[in-house]
């Protein structure tokens, strides 16, 4: 015969245990993450086209010259127990220079030595986006997402060799609605786990005669020193892969970030 004083222990036990639970982590109204990516830039330049009645066809890898530090902002605001609406920017902008060593000639033309060309580019990504957990307990979250992001392109280039300089730039910009997921893991008061994918196809938006898409991942580990101070580590990933159609034919450009971020958090 089981002791009546066994029920009542067991019972105690567990309501203690789940009083012991932790509250939501992520009972945040408003997270802004202020911080900066270490970028890792490579480039796929490619074409097709049609002369003379045969088909022609390139591909090029290039390189912006090693690793540039970007910055780069999130934020989050929660506006119900399943409701979020998060939003995040990037910005590179990277220069390279090069300049020749040595006198060049090709036929009856010398390029001189010192003649130089320099290259800037910049991209810019910004999205805004509405999360509807579908998931939500006191340690793990996990989200739909559904938004707008908008992307631009802008390249310069100027050369100069001898008396003669050329100079020229080209600019493109768009935006189309974008769908992601999120997974948040918060084992405490004070870690904090988030992953995040997102995805865009330029059909959906109005980047005129682009075709491709641009596909983004990161993931972050944030340590909170405070309810409302922290600072977090982690990787961020995202490509670019577009084509874009003329009466000359088709040019693609597959463009890669990747590298390290880290940053400070501030929770309300």
């Amino acid at each position: 015969m089981i002791p009546q004083k066994i029920p009542l222990t067991l019972g105690l036990t567990l309501a203690g245990a789940l009083l012991a639970l932790p509250a939501h982590a992520d009972e945040d109204r408003f997270v802004l993450r202020l911080g900066a990516m270490n970028a890792e830039a490579d480039s796929t330049l490619s074409g097709r086209t049609v002369f003379a009645g045969q088909p022609l066809s390139f591909e090029e890898d290039f390189d912006f010259g090693g690793e540039e530090l970007v910055p780069r902002v999130e934020g989050m605001f929660k506006f119900g127990d399943r409701h979020r609406l998060l939003f995040n920017y990037f910005n590179y902008d990277k220069d390279r220079r090069a300049t020749l060593d040595n006198d060049f000639s090709f036929q009856n033309i010398t390029i001189p030595r010192g003649s130089f060309a320099k290259t800037e580019a910049q991209f810019e990504l910004a999205s805004a986006m509405y999360d509807y957990s579908i998931v939500e307990t006191p340690t793990n979250s996990l989200g739909l997402q559904i938004g707008v992001e908008y992307a631009k392109l802008e390249a310069k280039l100027f050369a100069q060799a001898g008396p003669f300089s050329y100079e020229d730039s080209a600019s493109d910009d768009g935006y189309a609605p974008v769908v992601g997921l999120r997974y948040t893991a918060s084992p405490n008061d004070h870690w904090r786990f988030v992953v995040q994918g997102q995805y865009l196809n330029a059909d959906w938006g109005n980047f005129d005669d682009y075709e491709g898409d641009i596909s983004r991942a990161n993931a972050i580990a944030e340590y909170r020193f405070t309810k409302n101070f922290g600072a977090y580590l982690g990787y961020d990933w995202f490509k670019i892969d577009v084509e874009r159609g003329g009466n000359d034919g088709v040019l693609g450009l597959d463009q890669r970030f990747k590298g390290p971020i880290a940053g400070v958090t501030f929770a309300f």
